[in-house]
């Protein structure tokens, strides 16, 4: 008998970091890593990318991978010409464009468009005569690689690089003093490499999103149906928390915390929504079990339906069961991962401390199911909950039989 496939999955980012000339860590490249023991990329295609985009924004957050430093991320080209858009904005990112991309006119017009948007560009294991000076007119950064390059170019390197003032040189993969000295011989403003850090994996818990529901999610963002788009979304409680932690990522743009999906959809946009559905489409996610799915849903739901009679926002309240059902399959409090999302204070402070009337629907639904009804919540008394609980489990149930693939 085969096992059930899991709903959680560990999601993996390398993070090195890269140094000034005083030793001072002012930004990091974003890695693809397939594992935590994985100490090299496994991988450096369109894939890879997304998979850093996806677990950088929607499972890490970027100000817990990075702060308020720069992130550097490995572009290839179906994402430069915008064959693949990116679904963030320029603040607090680098974007590197790889030595293995062909500097074509579509790559420079796509490299242009992306530096009019706002975009940092660096220049990946910079050669100079292999095309990619091109490009030099529009990048930011310039990497060279101290350990495979042929030193006595530098200086001829070093020559052009200074006809462009807006650019600062990254000597990368230094591994011996003598790199180090030959990157301040020559004056080069940052550094990174083994003798100054390794890479760290950066490991999470992560919800896998069924990749089905993120099919369906794209015709309704293409009928511009918002309603749809949301009961689409929190038909899936992974692609649910993505969307929240999304709505608050720095380069979302998110200017305040949000209380429910309804708000981070409308916070984001549907252009916004359909680019993360594209991102998550090269996913290869695992899909949850019906009885994960349907338990987790089954929760938000009973809490959504409480919500009227006990003085709360159906919506807060349908993202504040959502988050504590989520939280159990992943084997965390409600407050470990209330404290990675961008909740509204009445939401967070009902999932960490219990308080507000949020925290009695809690309260009352978790009551309700270990049968101790004598913990229910005073607000609840006179409220029907075998009928909203059978309502819920009927509810969740015919949400998780639609995203099933007719035999």
């Amino acid at each position: 008998m085969n096992p059930m496939p899991s709903i959680t999955q560990r999601v993996h980012v390398g993070r090195q970091p890269i140094f000034d000339s005083r030793g001072t860590v002012v930004a990091y490249e974003l890695l693809f890593r397939g594992s935590m023991e994985a100490v090299h990329a496994s991988a450096r295609d369109a894939y890879a990318t997304s998979q850093v985009i996806l677990n950088v924004f929607t499972e890490f957050g970027i100000a817990e991978v990075a702060g308020d430093r720069l992130c550097f991320i490995n572009l290839t080209r179906e994402f430069i010409v915008g064959r693949v858009p990116l679904p963030f904005g320029p603040e607090n990112v680098v974007l590197e464009i790889l030595e293995t991309v062909d500097p074509d006119d579509e790559v420079v017009a796509g490299v242009t468009a992306l530096v009019e948007a706002g975009y940092k560009i660096a220049l990946d294991d910079y050669v100079h005569g292999s095309g990619h000076e091109r490009l030099l007119p529009l990048a930011s950064y310039l990497k060279l690689d101290m350990l495979d390059s042929d030193v006595v170019r530098f200086d001829e390197v070093a020559e052009v690089c200074r006809e462009y003032p807006g650019i600062q040189i990254v000597a990368e993969r230094l591994e011996t003093a003598e790199h180090i000295a030959l990157a301040d011989r020559y004056g080069f403003e940052l550094r990174q490499g083994y003798a100054l850090s390794r890479p760290r994996v950066m490991t999470a818990t992560s919800l896998s999103p069924s990749r089905l529901v993120r099919l369906q999610l794209v015709p309704a963002i293409g009928a511009a149906d918002m309603d749809r788009v949301i009961s689409t979304i929190v038909s899936d409680p992974a692609l649910a928390l993505r969307v929240l932690r999304a709505s608050n990522s720095a380069a979302a743009g998110a200017a305040y915390k949000v209380s429910s999906v309804r708000q981070a959809v409308v916070l984001l946009g549907l252009t916004q929504i359909r680019q993360w559905a594209m991102i998550m489409a090269l996913g290869d996610a695992v899909e949850a079990t019906d009885e994960q799915l349907t338990t987790a849903l089954l929760r938000a739901r009973f809490c959504e339906s409480l919500a009227e009679g006990m003085r709360a926002a159906p919506d807060a309240a349908f993202t504040a069961g959502l988050i504590s059902g989520v939280a159990e399959v992943l084997s965390l409090t409600p407050a470990m991962l209330a404290d990675r999302l961008p909740l509204a204070d009445d939401v967070a402070n009902a999932l960490i401390d219990g308080t507000g009337a949020l925290g009695d629907v809690l309260r009352t639904v978790d009551a309700f199911s270990r049968g101790d009804l004598d913990a229910v919540a005073p607000s609840a008394h006179g409220t029907d909950l075998v009928r909203a609980y059978v309502n819920g489990w009927r509810w969740s149930a015919r949400m998780v039989a639609a995203t099933k693939v007719p035999a």
